[in-house]
């Protein structure tokens, strides 16, 4: 998740407005989406194209004078637990217009109105059926459009995607019926929201966009789009299946009963704020969630498309000027843009724990060796002195309990890094 938004941001998304655009789908796209995989590239292609065609001509251009990126996660999940396709698109708030020489020029686009909403999700929606109707994946009549095969010719796994789709059971004595609720809050009346566009079962949102100076913004925003499916915190066991007390988590909790209870992150409007599985049905659900091989979940178009040959002037460049490794010419080569980051640079940009600095001092501790050794580094640990006795006077002191600390949390990497303040003296080892 940290690493794939720290990739866009750095990597791909330039200093422009991006806009997330959000497309929801009926059960019957989804199970079909789910099932077949080559068709969420068909869907897709679809939707972009209309979306990217809609900010050409807002922008007073064409296709062959303008053009535009973005990048699509491919979500998978519900809050739920329950599977559900959708479409996650960050793409630019704005066009670029071709000038001579190749050259560039971005020209901002103004946010969609719910009218321009409400026509490009119809729009969209008349295309995905035309073009589904034509390779002969549904049949449409005058008000309905219905999948042209029955679920029960596929593969047997497609049953546990069909109960997870529609919130059903999908083993147990209770199989077909469905999923246990709790409703702890009073119903929210349905009133319209005026940021979603809905159309034949299809749902376009495009409320939150990130200005250019933004960059906190979208890699937030990055992180959202890209999280997983299950966050432990909303999970609680029970005791009847751990022969043991709780894990050293506060994220986790112990319950009577039999059941795993999912809190959910924001409440239905219904008030349901929990949901409640079988543990075999919850395994159920999870296998739902794993994608067939080969199948990306993420996405590149327009400029960012590999293929492209606007894409690099473009993209930025911040990871590999980051990393100094510019050729003469002051463009970085292919390997140092897809350099990836380093644990210490993911531990300061998700935790904002910067192992380089010391805490005490403020002085610059720099790697010096490096141990990838398990049986080596579990017997430096062993060796290390006990952090209660480290001296605090020493400036490293504190530095080498952060150290030993992350060390733990990162068993498989390891290094010895010195306080360049007190150099000779303060050799920390983790």
């Amino acid at each position: 998740m940290a690493e794939t938004a720290a990739l866009l941001v750095d990597d791909v998304l330039p200093r422009q407005p991006v806009r997330q655009w959000v497309l929801s789908l009926p059960f019957a796209l989804r199970y079909l989406l789910a099932t077949r995989p080559e068709v969420v590239t068909q869907v897709l292609g679809i939707v972009h194209r209309a979306i990217s065609g809609h900010l050409i001509r807002k922008a007073g251009l064409t296709r062959a004078s303008g053009v535009t990126g973005a990048v699509t996660l491919i979500q998978r999940f519900g809050s739920a637990l329950n599977l559900n396709v959708h479409f996650h698109l960050l793409v630019l708030d704005g066009v670029y217009r071709r000038e001579g020489r190749g050259n560039l020029r971005f020209v901002p686009v103004p946010a969609p109105s719910s009218a321009e909403l409400q026509a490009l999700v119809q729009r969209i929606a008349e295309r995905i059926g035309r073009s589904l109707e034509r390779a002969g994946l549904i049949t449409r009549d005058i008000e309905n459009a219905y999948l042209a095969f029955a679920p029960g010719e596929e593969a047997p796994i497609n049953s546990l995607l069909g109960a997870s789709i529609t919130y059903r059971i999908a083993t147990g004595p209770r199989e077909g019926q469905k999923v246990f609720t709790l409703q702890t809050l009073p119903a929210e009346p349905d009133t319209p929201r005026r940021d979603v566009a809905e159309s034949s079962g299809l749902s376009l949102h495009a409320g939150i966009a990130a200005k250019a100076s933004q960059r906190d913004k979208l890699e937030h925003l990055a992180r959202y789009v890209a999280r997983p499916p299950v966050a432990t915190e909303r999970l609680s066991l029970t005791a009847r299946y751990v022969a043991r007390p709780p894990v050293a988590t506060e994220r986790l909790s112990l319950t009577e009963g039999g059941l795993v209870r999912l809190a959910l992150k924001t409440p239905y409007r219904d008030g349901t704020t929990h949901v409640i599985f079988e543990p075999a049905d919850f395994i159920a659900r999870l296998v739902a969630l794993v994608p067939k091989p080969r199948a990306h979940l993420t996405r590149y178009h327009g400029v960012f498309a590999p293929a492209s040959p606007d894409r690099a002037r473009v993209v930025p460049k911040t990871r590999a000027a980051t990393a100094g490794k510019a050729v003469a010419s002051g463009e970085p080569s292919a390997t140092d843009r897809q350099r990836s980051l380093t644990w210490a640079q993911r531990l300061k940009r998700v935790f904002a724990i910067d192992i380089e600095v010391c805490r005490r001092c403020g002085g610059k501790l720099k790697v010096i060796a490096s141990i990838e050794d398990p049986p080596v580094i579990e017997r430096i640990l062993g060796h290390v002195i006990p952090i209660n006795t480290i001296n605090a006077r020493c400036c490293a002191g504190r530095a080498a309990h952060e150290l030993r600390r992350v060390a733990l949390a990162f068993p498989g990497q390891s290094g010895r890094f010195t306080c360049r303040r007190k150099e000779g003296a303060g050799l920390l080892r983790r």
